[in-house]
């Protein structure tokens, strides 16, 4: 509450502005409420600005999607015209026809834009583009374990200020939960949007050099049970990992933990006798002082991207000819001798590797289990290992292991009397795993639906028993499985849910939301494919109507996927 006295300021400032002048004054308080300032020049002239605004996104799991039509929707309610356009399909050449660009855009890897982004970024870069017609405000997706948070929106924030572009707000940096931040930039957005004058060339405010994240806080548990869920003669090697903990560690169904994976000590070492370093020499980098081994055991050293290659190369005075490469191979290429310290902060630190979390907090408490398969890949004809899988399968019960909870606010369960449908093939089945075991300790009345997919019924099947338990008490309404090598043709998961296709819409017309988890390209891309070709014969539009029909569904929070 206000004192008296400011109260009375207030009202002596306030008592005769305009409406324009009053909206003006609410954006500039709320933006203070994060400790930013907002606010935009004061308007100098009467010319209404200009309300044609374009929100173009960059994604790579649909967050970004989904939050670019969140932001159009809530603008439309305040009487601004906002279309939403694709990163990847939008033509960069219409940016000479736009007034105000809205950009929400995700990070990945290594600090990279989405794959479908890369061009339209790549095209403001080469392209000598005049934009000072145009302003524009960035929301960045990310999650600040990752060292480079957020790098993407930077990295578009930089090239638009190079083309004159004017910003309204300071760049945003989602972190995992960043609904609050979504609230205050509709708000921003919508007090300088509806300002009814404002001068074409008025001095912008000066963004913010440091903007606040929130670190995670970070547990200890043990890993009670490390237990491989496949049958022999399987050729895959999937993993269900129980870890106790005694702290108070809260999480919802749909949410993940995160680690951080150590590099195998056989890795370390032949590092270290590249570099004529023993295990136990002290390198100090930026005031911080470890052993080789320990800075060795969370350095970057596995599977490094070709934009850190092209600075490793520099360093050691080779050209980098690799897409990717470990550490190892790409350093027996240099003739001299390498500055450890230097290397070290080149590569940088391990990023944290995100797993669904596989338990309820209702049904499994003082518990998170998950669901971890072996990631094999080939490169340059060698046979190599996920680093973070293989750490996990590894693990031996009784250590210790330590982690995060990521919230995951886009993969929340409705409520308890809605119905829902599954699909996740694979390690996908994890969150819903979580999702029947809440449903079922909650005895909440909602019907569920799980759709699972791997490669054969009989070695592969996994929870099969708890499946077939919660089929018989009603926990789980319907199950439907896709063994792709158990006969001649391979069935899929979104084989499956076409088979069932009028049973499937009239669960969507019924108010069920639906859930997919597990690889994006193609198991994602094939199951969406479906679902709108089943929408748009069941209720007769066009695939672009059906598909925009399902974008109404993930605006209303009914359609969420966790892919990667």
């Amino acid at each position: 509450m206000l004192s008296s006295a400011k109260l009375e300021i207030i009202k002596k400032i306030s008592s005769d502005f305009s409406r324009d002048e009053i909206i003006w004054t609410k954006g500039y308080l709320s933006g203070l409420i994060d400790g930013q300032s907002l606010s935009v020049a004061v308007p100098t002239t009467s010319v209404p600005i200009a309300k044609k605004t374009t929100i173009i996104y960059g994604t790579e799991t649909g967050n970004s999607k989904k939050l670019a039509l969140t932001v159009a929707n809530e603008l439309k309610k305040a009487k601004i015209s906002a279309k939403v356009s694709d990163m990847q399909t939008y033509k960069p050449s219409d940016l000479k026809k736009e007034e105000v660009l809205l950009f929400v855009v995700s990070t990945q890897g290594d600090g990279e834009f989405p794959q479908s982004a890369q061009s339209f970024y790549d095209y403001l870069t080469t392209n000598d583009l005049d934009l000072s017609h145009t302003q524009y405000a960035i929301f960045g997706l990310g999650d600040s374990s990752y060292p480079l948070f957020c790098n993407a929106g930077i990295l578009l924030d930089e090239v638009l200020v190079k083309r004159k572009s004017k910003s309204i707000l300071p760049m945003v940096k989602g972190d995992v939960d960043y609904q609050n931040e979504t609230d205050n930039w509709v708000n921003s957005l919508t007090d300088y949007l509806t300002q009814s004058a404002v001068s074409s060339s008025a001095q912008v405010i000066e963004k913010p050099k440091d903007i606040k994240t929130i670190l995670k806080q970070t547990y200890k548990g043990i890993v009670s049970k490390n237990l491989l869920l496949n049958d022999r003669g399987s050729l895959k090697s999937t993993h269900h990992i129980e870890i106790d903990f005694e702290e108070d560690v809260a999480y919802l169904p749909g949410d993940a933990i995160g680690i951080y994976p150590e590099n195998h000590y056989n890795e370390i070492l032949k590092i270290l006798h590249l570099l004529n370093l023993q295990a136990e020499d002290l390198i100090q980098i930026k005031g911080e002082e470890k052993t080789a081994k320990e800075w060795l055991k969370k350095l970057n050293i596995k599977g490094l991207s070709k934009k850190t290659l092209d600075t490793l190369g520099d360093l050691i005075g080779v050209k980098n000819e690799f897409k990717r490469s470990d550490l190892y191979p790409f350093l027996l290429q240099s003739s001299g001798s390498i500055d450890a310290a230097t290397l070290f902060s080149t590569v940088g630190k391990v990023a944290p590797r995100l797993y669904s979390i596989a338990s309820s907090p209702s049904a499994h408490q003082s518990q998170i289990h998950l669901t971890v398969s072996l990631n094999t890949f080939n490169l340059d004809g060698v046979n190599h290992y996920g680093l973070a899988s293989k750490y996990l399968l590894d693990y031996h019960e009784g250590k210790e292991l330590e982690f995060y909870i990521h919230a995951n606010s886009n993969f929340r369960l409705p409520e308890e009397d809605k119905d829902i449908i599954m699909i996740g093939p694979g390690t996908g089945i994890a969150p819903f795993r979580s999702f029947i075991a809440e449903r079922d300790a909650t005895m909440a009345s909602g019907k569920s639906w799980l759709f699972f997919g791997e490669q054969t019924f009989a070695y592969d099947f996994y929870y099969q028993t708890e499946i077939q338990e919660w089929l018989s008490t009603g926990s789980l309404s319907k199950f439907n499985g896709a063994f792709s090598r158990d006969q001649k043709d391979k069935i899929y998961v979104q084989h499956r849910i076409k088979e069932c296709a009028t049973e499937f819409y009239e669960w969507i017309e019924n108010g069920a939301t639906i859930y997919i988890c597990g690889q994006k390209d193609p198991m994602s891309i094939d199951v969406e494919k479906t679902i709108i070709d089943i929408i748009s014969d069941k209720k007769g539009l066009t695939i672009e109507e059906s598909r925009a029909f399902l974008d109404e569904l993930s605006l209303n929070g009914r359609y969420h996927k966790d892919v990667y």
